[in-house]
């Protein structure tokens, strides 16, 4: 018997089979809406394609194997399995969100679900005290990301599954930024882990997609019927390139997190930075937590300038050769973005500061270039 595989096994092989009918070694791209039944209802486990599709199966298994999950559900994006989790709840119930979140993640939440009578608060979840505050009967749901989108914050996850499994309420945690190379939630006490399969996963910004990661047999069971009733489920081509990307993601991640560290010290002892949040500098005010459940700090960091002012921001991001300035993040190739304008631009301006989205603020994703070449790009921009 085989023994159990580590991590970067795990991301070959986990929920992997060779074709049975060709010996192919990589999953075959099965583009098919249909499939053909012996007789009514009795086939070989696929009827239709929103149902369920044997590439989309290949990338559900590997995805729950990486995330040490049971269950694992993909879908159109990252946001249509957010959709997908906020459909668990009902009319009247209530969620407890860090206050510092993807700004489509916010709109979902206050723009679309709101209107439904699912009332969201935000908070800062570095504090227990301020969650424990705000649970009611009514609460149903915690909602985190770790590190936080765009201000590199990090949510203590086994505190936050104590509250949660004491108040019986559902823990969710956005992994995108980690990935499972860097943390696993579920091992932590998360209930459901998701992901925007766009980002580090796929890893070459060339598919839009999202997941989510499970253990309990009553949530899968829920999240698969609201899988199957929307359909907001991704084609088998997109599942194959995520599939292909996963294979790299171990050796990807670590390039992406020892280029991220050395930038963050440069950017640290820039005499033009105000604050660099990154949670692999001891200066991060939750750098200890994220040792502990963290393997590396990731790829992902934000500073903001002195003076806060607008257009400098602006001009830095815009001037740039190999961060080039665009939405999204976790693809090979680095990226620049302006948060307050950008990707959280949705935010109210009130909610944004309180968040620490300054006017200045400067999201990177650091890709897996020479760094020495990534370093002087951002020099030649700042000076």
């Amino acid at each position: 018997m085989l023994k159990k595989m580590k991590f970067a096994t795990k991301t070959i092989h986990a929920g992997q089979k060779p074709d049975k009918s060709t010996g192919a070694i990589m999953t075959p791209i099965y583009q098919t809406s249909t499939y053909i039944q012996e007789s009514p209802g009795k086939h070989n486990g696929y009827e239709y394609s929103r149902t369920g599709n044997p590439t989309r199966s290949a990338l559900e298994r590997n995805i729950a194997g990486l995330e040490s999950g049971k269950y694992g559900l993909c879908f159109g994006s990252g946001l249509a399995a957010i959709d997908a989790i906020i459909k668990l709840l009902n009319p009247g119930d209530e969620v407890i969100s860090t206050n510092d979140l993807y700004g489509g993640s916010y709109r979902i939440f206050t723009k679309i679900f709101a209107k439904y009578n699912i009332k969201f608060h935000f908070v800062d979840m570095s504090g227990l005290n301020n969650i424990s505050k705000l649970i009611s009967s009514k609460t149903k749901m915690l909602w985190t990301e770790t590190p936080t989108n765009p201000m590199l914050n990090i949510v203590d996850i086994s505190a936050l599954s104590k509250v949660a499994k004491k108040h019986d309420l559902i823990f969710v945690v956005d992994n995108t930024f980690a990935t499972p190379y860097l943390q696993r939630p579920i091992e932590h006490g998360a209930d459901i882990v998701m992901h925007s399969l766009t980002k580090y996963m796929g890893g070459h910004s060339d598919v839009v997609m999202g997941a989510i990661v499970c253990n309990d047999d009553d949530i899968a069971e829920k999240l698969y019927f609201i899988q199957n009733s929307c359909g907001a489920v991704p084609g088998p081509m997109d599942s194959f390139l995520v599939l292909r990307g996963i294979k790299t993601l171990h050796v990807r991640m670590q390039r992406h997190c020892d280029n991220a560290k050395e930038i963050a010290e440069f950017l640290n002892k820039h005499p033009k930075i105000q604050t660099v949040y990154y949670p692999g500098l001891t200066t991060h005010k939750n750098h200890e937590i994220a040792k502990l459940q963290m393997k590396d700090f990731g790829g992902m960091m934000s500073f903001s300038l002195k003076g806060d002012s607008l257009d400098d921001a602006i001009k830095i991001v815009s001037n740039t050769h190999f961060f080039t300035l665009a939405e999204s993040l976790g693809g090979v190739e680095s990226l620049c973005g302006h948060p307050a304008t950008m990707t959280h631009a949705a935010i109210p301006i009130e909610e944004r500061l309180k968040s620490g989205v300054t006017d200045s603020l400067i999201r990177l994703s650091v890709g897996i270039e020479d760094v020495d070449d990534l370093i002087y790009d951002l020099k030649s921009s700042l000076d």
